[in-house]
């Protein structure tokens, strides 16, 4: 198999995010040599816990992906990166099953996108027959996931961090089938200290354990901005790295990397590409079909 971890690609940043993606081929044979096990039963929320309705027109006018919308190019952009991602999942399980359903996504700098693509990629996923998203806010010092998604604030990752409550107390079913989010919760400035405690890591790792077919997304800070980037990178299966293409420069890049050097998985999305209004993209052949 080829070497697919970031510090083997030297090129320049285009080209070092396109080779990340030839990994395809050979996660997919080995997902493909493993028997299959039979789908496990799903985990039912809570009782006593609401459904939060999604708001669905800040979706819309934010230019992301809209739950029962249209295809759209965009939406075909994230199925091919979720699918990417439970590939590798998948051909990692055997190492650790639990810890492959744990996914950071991340940026180098501030403003690159990475928000945007963690509630893509959490949409998109929840599309799956077979799984149940947790999308998590841990960008601590500025959370945006509940904002975004017109979601109330409530206790988060940090209250249970520092033992004020369950984590499974905080979560927030949505109206989104297969669909949660967990809060980042009220500020601490000992937030990358009780990520790197024992008990975060028995705490996170519960999280997964406790639903198999629940698939874990950590929106984190920037990894060159703050701390705790660094630390939820010891706890997670893989890392989906967001490189805006006309802002995240080759040397942020490669520090980025080094600094999120706990998980062994870094895969790169580059994100803000521009297209020609006359180019064919993604999602217009579902448009053609109702002509």
């Amino acid at each position: 198999m080829n070497d697919h971890s970031p510090k083997s690609f030297y090129g320049s940043l285009i080209q070092r995010a396109v080779a990340m993606m030839p990994g395809l081929p050979a996660a997919q044979s080995q997902a493909q040599s493993q028997p299959a096990a039979p789908a496990p039963a799903p985990v039912r929320s809570k009782p006593d816990r609401p459904i939060v309705p999604i708001d669905r027109k800040r979706l819309s006018s934010a230019g992301m992906l809209v739950p029962g919308g249209p295809i759209t190019p965009l939406a075909e952009e994230f199925r091919m990166v979720k699918r990417q991602l439970l590939l590798t999942a998948r051909a990692v399980s055997g190492v650790d099953a639990d810890r492959a359903r744990i996914i950071l996504v991340c940026s180098a700098q501030p403003n690159e996108g990475k928000t945007f693509c963690a509630i893509n990629l959490a949409l998109s996923m929840a599309a799956e027959k077979d799984v149940e998203i947790l999308l998590v806010d841990a960008d601590f010092a500025k959370p945006d996931v509940s904002k975004r998604l017109g979601v109330g604030e409530g206790p988060g990752l940090l209250d249970a961090l520092a033992g004020a409550i369950d984590v499974e107390d905080c979560i927030v079913d949505t109206d989104v089938p297969q669909l949660a989010i967990l809060p980042a919760g009220a500020r601490s400035v000992s937030d990358t200290e009780l990520l790197a405690s024992d008990g975060a890591r028995a705490m996170l790792d519960r999280l997964a354990a406790a639903n198999p077919r629940r698939i874990v997304i950590f929106d984190s800070p920037p990894a060159l901005a703050a701390s705790p980037a660094s630390v939820l990178a010891l706890h997670v299966g893989q890392t989906m790295m967001v490189v805006r293409a006309d802002r995240t420069s080759e040397e942020d890049l490669r520090a980025a990397i080094a600094a999120l050097d706990g998980c062994e998985h870094i895969q790169l999305v580059l994100n803000a590409v521009s297209f020609q209004p006359a180019g064919r993209r993604f999602g217009s052949y579902y448009a053609e079909s109702g002509r």
